[in-house]
C-alpha cells in the first residue's frame, strides 16, 4: 500500500493493502487493488461496489496509460478513492484530477506550493472530462444562449 501524501476525499485515506490486480482478478475479495500500466481496467467494472481504493502505478511520468485507467473507472460510475502511485509530478497533477483521481501517494514527496500553482495555471480546459468541470466551450455557448 502506498500511503496517501495528498487526498482531496471528505472522508479519510483508504489504508488497506491493495491487492495486485492478478490476485484481485483470480477471485480475491479484497477491498483495494493496484493496477499497473498493462492492465485493463474494465475487467473491474463489475467489481467496482466492492471496491474502496483503487491504486494506479506510474512507474515513469511519461507513462500515461493510468490517466485512461482512471477515466475508464470514474465513467464506469466508481466513487471510491483513486489513487495515484510511483513517478508522479506537479505539473502532472491537474490533468490527473480531470482524470478523476482524489489522492496521490507519490515516490517523491510533492511541494504543497508546487501543487497549488499547478491548480491555478489553467483557469478553464477544452476537454470534457470526469471532474464535471464544463470547457470553455460548453461556458461560451451557455453565455451565448
Amino acid at each position: 500500500m502506498a500511503e496517501a501524501q495528498i487526498c482531496y476525499r471528505a472522508d479519510a485515506p483508504v489504508n488497506a493493502t491493495a491487492a495486485s490486480f492478478a490476485d484481485f482478478t483470480a477471485g480475491s475479495n479484497a477491498a483495494a487493488v493496484r493496477i499497473e500500466p498493462g492492465d485493463d481496467a474494465r475487467v473491474l467494472v463489475p467489481h467496482l461496489g466492492q471496491i474502496q481504493l483503487i491504486e494506479v502505478n506510474f512507474p515513469s511520468f511519461g507513462d500515461g496509460r493510468g490517466y485512461s485507467a482512471a477515466q475508464i473507472v470514474r465513467e464506469a460510475g466508481y466513487t471510491g478513492e483513486l489513487r495515484a502511485t510511483g513517478d508522479v509530478l506537479a505539473d502532472q497533477f491537474v490533468f490527473l484530477r480531470r482524470c478523476g483521481f482524489d489522492s496521490f501517494a507519490p515516490d517523491k514527496p510533492l511541494d504543497p506550493q508546487e501543487i497549488e500553482a499547478a491548480e491555478g495555471f489553467f483557469p478553464h480546459v477544452y476537454q470534457t472530462s470526469s471532474d464535471g468541470v464544463a470547457a470553455i466551450w460548453a461556458l461560451r455557448h451557455k453565455a451565448v444562449s
